[in-house]
């Protein structure tokens, strides 16, 4: 039996979904699909804008379904753990214009500062208090802090943050209009380019000094 606080997140979860894959067609983020359906074939040699569909003899009825129920036992130097829902990690995406996760934040966390090129997002929080907060190309700050069943919505390609300002683990899921949203962390952009970014560069853009710059890409790098 389903308690009525789970079917309402379920319910919740459910609409944001229908809402960002039943977008008008001017305003769709991928394009659209020319079948029903293709499982995406990540060990193709040839990916063009997405990835070939495998043989419909081969497509199961595993390929349509995801696990996002187990609670990670390992989490990165953010103290945060990512199960991926895009196409890498969910390959019936592919094609269809949708993507998910399931992020936990244990105590402390944060999904530091990053932005998403290809997609908006819309999240739900399932478990735990999380600030989310986003800032505007004119460099408005806006946020709040989530309880379980609030919704947040983050524009494509603005700066956005969580972090768990909670007593114990968060979660919640982001939901994107796209396949592969991509990320850009603001701090790996900037620090752990190949080649690196010259010091010369960061120094006059963030007006600080060389030993600075240096102290940062040490710290970065030791993690």
């Amino acid at each position: 039996m389903y308690s009525s606080s789970s079917v309402s997140l379920f319910g919740l979860l459910c609409g944001l979904v229908v809402l960002l894959i039943l977008p008008f067609s001017s305003r769709a983020s991928d394009p659209d699909p020319l079948q029903d359906v293709c499982i995406a074939d990540l060990n193709a040699p040839i990916s063009i804008n997405g990835f070939p569909c495998k043989p419909d003899s081969e497509v199961t009825s595993d390929d349509f379904f995801t696990d996002f129920s187990k609670n990670p036992t390992t989490f990165d130097v953010f103290k945060r753990a990512v199960t991926f829902g895009d196409v890498s990690g969910f390959p019936a995406v592919n094609t269809q214009g949708v993507s998910l996760f399931r992020i936990d934040l244990d105590v402390g966390g944060i999904n530091p500062p990053h932005t998403h090129p290809r997609g908006t997002e819309a999240g739900i929080v399932t478990r735990g208090k999380v600030l989310v907060g986003l800032v505007t190309t004119n460099n408005t700050f806006f946020s709040k802090v989530l309880t379980p069943g609030m919704v947040f919505l983050i524009p494509r390609a603005l700066i956005h943050f969580q972090l768990n300002v909670g007593k114990g683990p968060a979660t919640f899921i982001p939901i994107f209009n796209t396949q592969n949203p991509g990320v850009s962390d603001s701090l790996t952009t900037l620090f752990d380019t190949t080649p690196p970014i010259p010091n010369k560069v960061l120094t006059k853009s963030f007006r600080v000094s060389n030993d600075v710059i240096n102290t940062i890409r040490a710290a970065r790098a030791s993690n």
